[in-house]
């Protein structure tokens, strides 16, 4: 083959640069076509996951004010924050011993002092029905008895004037409870003579919708969805913020948040959740009830 064959194998740059021209071209109306699917796949992503964070927040809210004592659920704003709803979550609970069984004794003394006294400081009943595991100490589990006053402060409160009372020992799988030794009020006393357990590494429990609402300067929600728990116990409700809590968050980037509770009657109440997430501008809303049960 000669030298003059071999210099006109291959491209010359004229035919690179069309090609390259038109290779453009065609890039540019392929991303035309695919640039609104592909725009519409990350929208519906976006929108899939603000929805997710919405109902996984709502539902735990939901399963948590279930367990709610019977008349704890009490709401005010707290502080520089939003609404702040709190209530005693339950772990467990029985029926106590209102009238001396045959069985043995279970609190020590005589088959007599397995009753549950209202009329003087008691600190000990048999539990009809199954044993119950209880923990002691720092974080030691409570009783709670007779939660009948709507105004949802008894069951926060030790003293003679509430019906909230820590367990005392021993621990592990149990027949009898021993708590604080206080007189309960005489409110305390119901026919169903139930008790619940509220969980020592739980105690109080408030969800918080913070402020300010609205979004930022990049079409963000700039709210957060707060749970705080193990805090102790307040007879007044008080922001958990200002405690020593611990505290976790169930959604962020809100943008609108409302928590509200209404005691339809003595027997039932009603939590209502307004929860909206707002990201890149576009937002999505979800609203929750939660029917409540007061009978103690």
């Amino acid at each position: 083959m000669s030298l003059r064959k071999l210099s006109q194998l291959g491209f010359t740059l004229v035919e690179m640069i069309v090609v390259m021209v038109i290779t453009g071209i065609i890039g540019g109306m392929i991303a035309m076509f695919i640039k609104a699917p592909m725009q519409s796949y990350m929208d519906s992503g976006r929108r899939a996951e603000m929805v997710d964070i919405a109902d996984t927040a709502l539902r735990r809210m939901g399963r948590d004010i279930r367990t709610a004592v019977p008349n704890s659920i009490r709401t005010t704003t707290c502080g520089a924050v939003g609404a702040c709803l709190e209530f005693l979550p339950t772990k467990a609970g029985g029926r106590y011993r209102g009238s001396a069984g045959a069985g043995p004794a279970q609190c020590g003394g005589a088959v007599a002092s397995d009753v549950l006294d209202f009329g003087s400081p008691d600190g000990c009943f048999e539990i009809i029905g199954p044993q119950i595991t209880f923990v002691s100490g720092v974080d030691a589990d409570h009783i709670v008895i007779g939660s009948t006053q709507s105004s949802g402060n008894p069951p926060y409160e030790i003293a003679t004037s509430g019906v909230l009372r820590a367990y005392t020992v021993p621990v592990g799988a149990q027949s009898a409870v021993n708590f604080t030794a206080t007189q309960f009020p005489a409110f305390a006393e119901v026919p169903g003579q139930r008790f619940d357990v509220v969980p020592g590494d739980q105690q109080a429990v408030t969800y918080v919708c913070t402020n300010p609402q609205g979004t930022d300067t990049n079409n963000d929600g700039q709210s957060r969805l707060i749970r705080y728990w193990h805090y102790g116990f307040r007879a007044t409700q008080t922001d958990p913020a200002t405690l020593a809590a611990t505290s976790a968050v169930l959604a962020d980037k809100v943008s609108s948040c409302a928590i509200t509770y209404n005691a339809i009657n003595q027997r039932n109440g009603l939590v209502s959740i307004t929860l909206t997430i707002t990201r890149g501008g576009e937002s999505i809303s979800l609203y929750h009830e939660t029917h409540v049960n007061n009978i103690p």
